[in-house]
């Protein structure tokens, strides 16, 4: 018997991941696609009038089987991939496009949901209604002939182009490491020395090395006196998907561009760009582009300045000529030590991995009521750890978090789940992932992070709210299932608490001596907050842009032609370089979540900055009146009602970008 198509007799029916066998997805996505298939059939042939019951809540129950096998298979082909599975996934990818555009461009089928009346339906099912009807629309139900044939083959190109592009960078990141002698471990602090022997021993290799887990290189960059070094190190890790060969990124690109361009035509749109923003906050790209124009010229004021004086450090150590990428962090390490008396070596031993992973469920207890159990169960890697989820004594659902490096996971941080919550059929409660690449410590030595670390865990952590507690009736709107530039807010909101010091005091305790970080080195730290706002700034919008230019008018013919023209276009300092250069800027190619989107950080960075004042204003950041409207209106909601709408109800008004500008520390910069 397939495991995947059974019942789980486990606990909260968490996967039984022990009895999972690779051989067992392919069959099981099979039974799971013809169920599908049968079930949508017998909606489409349904002789009764349509009505939401018997076509919107079916429709929510068809695919009940293909969601838990393609829950199970993709998040462990992310986190844990091997050959056998990326083969079954360049396999499925086009298997399951089709099976989607089969399904929304069902004629009978989309009668039926474009014929159900509002009359008598709740709120939320006239939202989930309005919703299913968009989807169908943009997936082309109202297509005729050879255009709607056209689409159904571009969404399955795009399907494969976009699972290729994946797994070449995964490829790339996992073939390239540069050996560090004895002389190349100089000025690396312990940690990151520590780091660097268990990456060598994950590739079954003794000594140390560097890899392009951002994790490792970023502390390798920031420390080592090498510039030879630091280079080599840098450029491996910007041309992750354009080294030429199989795994070459750059022609995945380029068709993909043309494709959306082409979907978008078809479906009565100028270009992708406004394809895609239609139904978002931003409404419109010109919105978009108004919004990173008004942050670019602050943030390239302040890092204009803040190269002339890296560059005079640079001139200080003898080397004549002009500041590199690669010198940028070495030398910003050294100036936030001279300004600020902080490096991140006296830091990083007070933020210990497993203490700030209680940190965030601290926060998340104080301010929701959650308390969190660990599970003794078997996960899909030694790594990863499970908890039950809590709010007094009900069963909220299943966090799991895996949070170490390894060549068997993409890169980059996410949250994801193996089951989203729902209520149509019983109250259905989430199982729900944080994937981060941290550097695994040897056996036996805590695992140390960096500020960014920090940030990174509570802002997965905060998607993992979103998802986590949810509260709705439909699966279609649970959790994260928001406009894009609308789901970043929980997670960016959750950041400002692990940068707080009221949490910090609490649970930043020295590795080896236990005590807590002390007022002085808080108080650094907070002077040093906006350290540095304007390189992060530069790095994020020029990537924007460039996704913004890419889908806005026709197609480039040449990607990295465009690239340049844009990052021209916007004089981007010569030391600073795109944050995801094209070819590894996985966002916008691995798929279409965030394509014409990479802006909704920032978008959302204009919300999380004004939600947080709410509780800097009564005094509290543990406010319990405020905390409970933010759960209300924020994380539990879901998208059961328009973003603008929920943030209003939350804050009372939408913010203006001078929170933003304010929060990062250039609105001094103007």
């Amino acid at each position: 018997m397939n495991i995947l198509l059974s019942d789980w007799n486990t606990p909260f029916e968490i996967p039984p991941f022990d009895t999972i066998n690779t051989a067992d997805f392919a069959p099981a996505f099979e039974t799971a696609l013809a169920e599908g298939r049968k079930n949508s059939a017998a909606i489409a042939a349904d002789v009764f009038p349509p009505t939401f019951e018997n076509t919107i809540e079916a429709l929510e129950r068809s695919d009940k089987l293909l969601d838990r096998v393609a829950g199970v298979f993709f998040n462990i082909a992310g986190a844990d991939s091997t050959p056998e599975l990326e083969a079954l996934q360049r396999d499925l990818s086009p298997k399951l496009a089709a099976y989607s555009s089969e399904l929304l461009m069902n004629a009978r089928l989309w009668a039926r949901v474009d014929a159900i009346s509002q009359r008598g339906l709740s709120d939320e099912q006239k939202r989930v209604l309005s919703l299913y009807r968009k989807m169908f629309v943009r997936a082309g139900a109202e297509l005729k002939g050879d255009a709607k044939a056209r689409l159904a083959k571009i969404m399955g190109e795009l399907a494969s182009l976009g699972t290729g592009f994946t797994q070449n960078l995964l490829a790339d990141e996992r073939s390239w490491f540069m050996v560090l002698d004895r002389d190349g471990l100089d000025g690396l602090p312990e940690d990151l020395i520590n780091s660097a022997a268990a990456a060598a021993k994950d590739r079954n290799m003794d000594g140390h090395i560097i890899t392009t887990s951002r994790s490792l290189i970023v502390p390798f960059l920031q420390f080592s006196p090498h510039r030879d070094l630091r280079e080599i190190a840098y450029e491996a890790w910007v041309s992750r998907g354009a080294n030429g060969g199989e795994t070459d990124n750059r022609g995945i690109a380029n068709e993909m561009l043309a494709l959306r361009h082409e979907r978008a035509n078809l479906l009565g749109y100028a270009d992708f760009a406004a394809f895609k923003l239609d139904g978002e906050m931003a409404k419109k790209p010109e919105n978009v582009r108004d919004l990173l124009n008004k942050v670019w010229a602050p943030a390239k004021l302040a890092a204009d300045k803040d190269a002339e004086k890296l560059t005079n450090l640079l001139h200080e150590d003898g080397i004549n000529g002009d500041l590199a990428a690669w010198d940028w962090r070495y030398y910003a390490a050294i100036l936030q030590q001279r300004e600020h008396d902080l490096d991140d070596a006296e830091v990083k031993p007070y933020l210990a991995l497993d203490r700030m992973i209680n940190a965030a469920f601290d926060v998340a207890g104080r301010l929701f009521g959650l308390s969190f159990k660990v599970l003794d169960v078997p996960l899909y890697h030694p790594d990863a750890r499970a908890w039950e989820v809590r709010k007094g004594e009900k069963h909220i659902g299943v966090f799991i978090g895996d949070y170490f490096a390894r060549p068997s996971k993409r890169s980059g941080a996410w949250c994801s789940r193996f089951r989203g919550q729902s209520k149509l059929d019983g109250d259905v409660r989430p199982i729900t992932v944080n994937v981060c690449n941290f550097s695994k410590p040897p056996a036996g030595s805590p695992a140390l992070l960096g500020f960014d670390d920090v940030r990174t865990l509570f802002h997965e952590f905060g998607h993992a709210l979103h998802s986590l507690m949810s509260d709705v009736t439909y699966g279609f709107i649970a959790g994260t299932s928001v406009a894009r530039d609308f789901v970043e807010l929980p997670s960016q909101l959750f950041e400002h608490w692990g940068a707080h010091p009221q949490v910090l005091r609490k649970h930043a305790l020295h590795v080896k001596t236990g005590e807590p970080i002390s007022q002085g080195l808080l108080d650094r730290l907070k002077a040093a907050e906006n350290f540095g706002s304007g390189f992060d700034t530069v790095e994020f919008i020029s990537s924007a842009m460039v996704d913004l230019d890419f889908h806005s008018g026709p197609a480039p013919k040449d990607a990295m032609q465009a690239q340049a023209q844009t990052l021209d276009r916007l004089k981007m300092p010569s030391a600073i370089r795109m944050r995801h250069a094209t070819p590894n800027f996985a966002h916008v190619f691995s798929g279409d979540g965030y394509s014409a989107g990479y802006y909704s950080y920032m978008w959302s960075e204009v919300m999380d900055a004004d939600a947080f004042e709410a509780f800097e204003d009564v005094g509290d950041i543990f406010d319990p009146e405020t905390a409970a409207r933010l759960a209300k209106y924020i994380y539990t909601a879901g998208g059961s009602k328009d973003p603008e709408d929920l943030y209003v109800a939350f804050r009372g008004a939408l913010p203006s970008v001078d929170a933003l500008l304010k929060g990062r520390g250039l609105d001094r910069a103007r």
